[in-house]
């Protein structure tokens, strides 16, 4: 048997024993190192640490228990995890359980069958080999999640700053808005735009899938809305637009619903654009309002083609909200389901304003924010200025 890289302490205090032991395990192959106490034995394992001690139980001065329990209490993990066979001379069950409870790995008993002490020598180094690799494996991936973590609060970062911080300034209008991503980044994205004709464009959409991949997707929805709206007055043509880049870029391998709103802060009139999204729920001052559904598939997925515009009128104290379907997720909790037609029945005769509708709707849908969900969730409340009412 060829030199082995592995070497064994063997602790004893009887002279003979241990040199016919350390020549027997060298022998087949091993490094042995002797030592002839506990309290030598320490001092030696605080030079160098070896890869596995044979340990007489009984000894004088610092006996096996005594060693182990020092080496167990150790702070290095390399001492504190190192594999130790204990020789006993004792026999019988009560032996082998003091020497398991004193922190042994195993134990073999006088006199000693070489055989059976090299079994299990080999035995502890595999697992010792097995404990070290997959400590290796731990520290990898707690270096990845730590990599991970810092590249998500970038994202994060990133993200926060594409999603606006404040309101427009819309004279007459009360905007209010909630982002609530499942991880630190989401799929979920909304915005505004002021456009050419003077109206501002309201827009939401919903990337597939989550966190991180979907997060990036919402920046480039963010990016061909605004080129979009740069290169086109209508919001059919802005729409078509993105819906055609997004395609060119993804090959229908990816896609994202929205929804879009441009709106004469003036009038109060409005034209509605929706793509595979959630419907829009248009507020009604005093009554019900109504849904509007989308009629175009999500975008990406279909070749270019003609987005029909549906148009509504908002008078005082009416309003729209546009929102993800993540306001829909299914609550195991509460065992029920929300729809667009339920959301809307929370907000007919909605007091108050943009602000307190949302919360309303989030505290009921979502109470406890500390609840797992299983889909990032986006909303908008646009609502305007009641009539003034003379007393």
């Amino acid at each position: 048997m060829g030199e082995s890289t592995e070497t064994i302490l063997v602790v004893d205090d009887d002279r003979s024993s241990r040199r016919m032991l350390a020549r027997a395990l060298a022998e087949s192959g091993y490094r042995c190192r002797e030592s002839a106490s506990g309290v030598e034995a320490l001092a030696m394992l605080r030079q160098e640490v070896p890869s596995l001690l044979l340990l007489d139980f009984h000894m004088p001065e610092l006996d096996g228990a005594e060693l182990l329990a020092r080496l167990r209490a150790d702070k290095d993990p390399a001492s504190a995890q190192l594999p130790v066979i204990v020789l006993t001379g004792d026999a019988g069950e009560e032996s082998e359980v003091r020497c398991l409870e004193a922190g042994a790995d195993d134990f073999v008993t006088k006199p000693i069958n070489l055989e059976i002490l090299r079994a299990r020598i080999e035995t502890q180094l595999r697992l010792q080999s097995l404990r070290r690799q997959l400590q290796q494996q731990n520290a990898e991936l707690e270096a990845w999640r730590e990599n991970l973590e810092r590249d998500l609060a970038a994202a994060r970062l990133t993200q926060q700053s594409l999603i606006p911080q404040k309101p427009p300034a819309l004279p007459g209008w009360d905007v209010a808005s909630v982002y609530r991503p499942v991880i630190q980044v989401g799929g979920d994205i909304y915005g505004w735009l002021r456009l050419n004709d003077g109206r501002t464009l309201f827009w939401i959409a919903d990337a597939t899938g989550h966190g991180a991949a979907a997060a990036l997707l919402t920046t480039l929805a963010k990016l061909l809305f605004h080129h979009g709206s740069a290169e086109h007055a209508q919001p059919s043509q802005i729409m078509e637009a993105v819906n055609n880049d997004f395609r060119a870029i993804f090959g229908a391998r990816s896609f994202m619903t929205a929804m879009c709103v441009a709106l004469d802060p003036e009038s109060g009139k409005a034209s509605v654009i929706g793509a595979g999204h959630p419907p829009l729920i248009v507020l009604r001052e005093g009554r019900a309002g109504e849904l509007i559904k989308s009629v175009a598939p999500p975008l990406g997925l279909a070749e270019s083609r003609r987005f029909v515009e549906t148009a509504i009128e908002l008078g005082p104290g009416d309003g729209f909200f546009l929102h993800t379907d993540g306001l829909y997720v299914f609550s195991k909790r509460k065992k029920e389901r929300w729809t667009p037609e339920r959301v809307q029945a929370l907000l007919v005769d909605g007091d108050g304003n943009a602000q307190e509708l949302l919360e309303r709707v989030v505290r009921r849908i979502l109470p406890n924010e500390s609840e797992p969900r299983s889909d990032d969730l986006a909303a908008l409340v646009v609502r305007r200025s009641p009539a003034k009412k003379f007393s």
